[in-house]
């Protein structure tokens, strides 16, 4: 099935507000009614499977690890009608211009990713995507300190939040990232 009209559709937020499990209930509807879907995710994060996305509560759909937008572009096939990305934040920043170039192919193009790293500053092509997204959905955790809404990712160096001045991209899970609301969310400088 042709869209009449492609569309890029963002799901963002912090580390463990949903991201994944959305984008996986939105790959699970198109495969349902029959689309042509793929599945693309940066080699890079391999931390639950090589060959799927997955979410931190367990869910998984099959993908494509490619290592930029490149080798993705080269991956797709001539009948896709619906291309998921995950972790998007990790690729380089060819990877707008494609969800853009696709959309106007009349493709669906499901974009998941951070929109901030653990600094609260933009992260990678995120912004870009979403300021040329039709739809964005942004997610919310719950903040590990005091229960509020987490709109941030902090991360953890032997149980001490990170210094502004580290590597921004460690891939991780929650053995060194919290969700943390504004209030929360530490970044020392000095």
């Amino acid at each position: 099935m042709n869209h009449k009209t492609g569309s890029v559709e963002v799901i963002t937020g912090s580390m463990f507000c949903g991201k994944t499990d959305e984008l996986i209930r939105r790959l699970r509807r198109a495969t349902i009614a029959k689309q042509n879907v793929q599945v693309f995710k940066p080699q890079i994060d391999n931390r639950y499977a090589e060959t799927k996305i997955a979410s931190h509560a367990g869910g998984q759909y099959e993908a494509t690890p490619v290592k930029d937008s490149k080798e993705l572009r080269s991956k797709l096939n001539a009948d896709t009608t619906v291309v998921a990305i995950d972790e998007a934040q990790f690729f380089d920043d060819g990877i707008a211009g494609l969800a853009n170039e696709l959309a106007e192919k009349g493709i669906r193009v499901i974009v998941g990713g951070l929109d901030t790293d653990f600094r609260a500053e933009p992260f990678g092509p995120m912004p870009q995507i979403i300021s040329q997204a039709e739809r964005v959905s942004k997610l919310h955790a719950i903040c590990m300190v005091c229960g509020e809404d987490a709109s941030r990712t902090q991360r953890l160096v032997d149980g001490k939040p990170a210094r502004y001045d580290d590597p921004i991209v460690i891939v991780g899970a929650d053995e060194m990232y919290e969700a943390r609301c504004r209030k929360c969310h530490a970044v020392p400088r000095d």
